[in-house]
């Protein structure tokens, strides 16, 4: 009964929904329609049965149905709202991250170099001043790329110099006049520096592609270089200072390109500076490193050659070892050769003497084996014939 009275409740309030002389026509319609639903429901009547399931159904699925759209708007609000706000967070995140990044970057080449080399900046002891110089004339071709600065010999600036936008390496001084100099970028196709790649430690060289990036050279194919791998300067040469951030790696296909730090096309002030090297501490550092060379290459060379002096000897020795098994089976060969020699003799010997043995017997027990007119015998050289003979006339069965 309460499950009658929930439905005759909703066709109530669906009944004042209506508006007009509808609504009151609509409600006693209903509410008729409902009494008599509730008294045949008494009386257990299937049909009445399954008209009540139908409205049920009509009812609930209509409600579904409706509420859909809303719970639709509902949920696409909630997601959109979240979205921006992700968004805005991960922008914020995202600037902040750059910026660390930025700062960073020598400081993680330092770490790295720390641990496999543990010591590269006693590789430069003096810095000299830094030099600030506005951009002139930005020279783009199809092949080159250089920049003109309004600094040169008057302000001390030297051909070799090093040139950087921040921390990061532009290129290099290529030509001093009184007030002006012309500055090789790293994008050049001309542009070759030694680099190292971290975390990986690989040495190699950065060529530059005429357009605004720059590519890996020179490297081992076994070497794997990952993507975002950040390449510094390797300080090998004597060119540049080691650890000065260049790129990142964006592998595209076999090529390993180099994505710049700095932006080539929006330079305005650049920043000129030079390292001098400790002569007299390299040239000592360079000499022994060529006397260990030297050392380690003559070790080696000498275990070459007594690696050769072994591998001749085993050599020689496997050529006597061959000579000495070729000679066992001449041996061999000819020991069997004597035994099939005097076993033929022997063979030959005995048919000898059971030849002779048979024309002795022949002259005896010829007639006995000999096939006539009256006797089923043997004809004469038969091996019927032989074999009586040898069995001293006496007939074979």
């Amino acid at each position: 009964m309460n499950t009658d009275r929930d439905d005759f409740i909703i066709a109530i309030r669906s009944a004042f929904l209506q508006k007009g002389a509808q609504q009151t026509f609509s409600l006693l319609v209903l509410m008729l329609f409902s009494l008599i639903l509730l008294i045949l429901g008494s009386f257990n009547f299937k049909g009445i049965d399954y008209i009540k399931i139908g409205v049920k159904e009509v009812v609930y699925r209509s409600s579904f149905i409706v509420s859909v759209p809303e719970n639709f708007f509902k949920k696409t609000y909630v997601v959109t709202n979240d979205h921006f706000i992700f968004y805005n967070e991960y922008k914020k995140i995202k600037s902040e991250l750059e910026v660390l990044k930025s700062k960073n970057l020598i400081k993680k080449f330092i770490i790295l170099e720390n641990y496999r080399l543990k010591s590269i900046i006693d590789d430069y002891l003096i810095i000299s001043d830094e030099i600030i110089a506005k951009i002139l004339i930005d020279k783009q071709s199809p092949f080159s790329r250089s920049i003109i600065v309004n600094k040169g010999t008057k302000h001390n600036i030297k051909l070799g110099m090093t040139v950087l936008e921040g921390q990061y390496l532009v290129g290099k001084v290529i030509e001093v006049n009184f007030l002006t100099s012309r500055v090789l970028l790293l994008s050049d196709l001309n542009s070759k520096i030694p680099v190292s790649i971290e975390p990986q430690g690989i040495q190699s060289i950065l060529s530059g592609t005429g357009k605004d990036d720059a590519i890996i050279q020179y490297f081992k194919k076994n070497n794997i270089i990952e993507d975002d791998a950040v390449v510094y300067t390797s300080g090998s040469g004597g060119i540049f200072k080691a650890g000065i951030p260049i790129g990142k790696i964006k592998n595209l296909n076999e090529e390993k390109r180099v994505s710049l730090f700095s932006d080539f096309t929006q330079l305005s002030f650049v920043k000129i500076l030079s390292y001098e090297k400790a002569r007299i501490k390299a040239a000592a550092e360079a000499k022994l490193k060529a006397e260990k060379k030297a050392k380690i290459k003559a070790e080696e060379a000498r275990i070459k050659a007594e690696e050769a002096i072994k591998v001749e000897k085993a050599r020689i020795k496997a050529e006597e070892a061959i000579k000495v098994e070729k000679a066992r089976i001449k041996a061999e060969e000819a020991i069997k050769a004597e035994k099939a020699r005097i076993k033929a003799e022997e063979d030959i010997r005995l048919k000898t003497e059971e030849e002779k043995i048979f024309k002795e017997l022949n002259l005896k027990y010829g007639s006995k084996c000999r096939k006539k007119i009256f006797n089923k015998l043997y004809k004469v050289g038969t091996p019927e014939y032989r074999a009586c003979v040898l069995n001293k006339g006496i007939k074979i069965n």
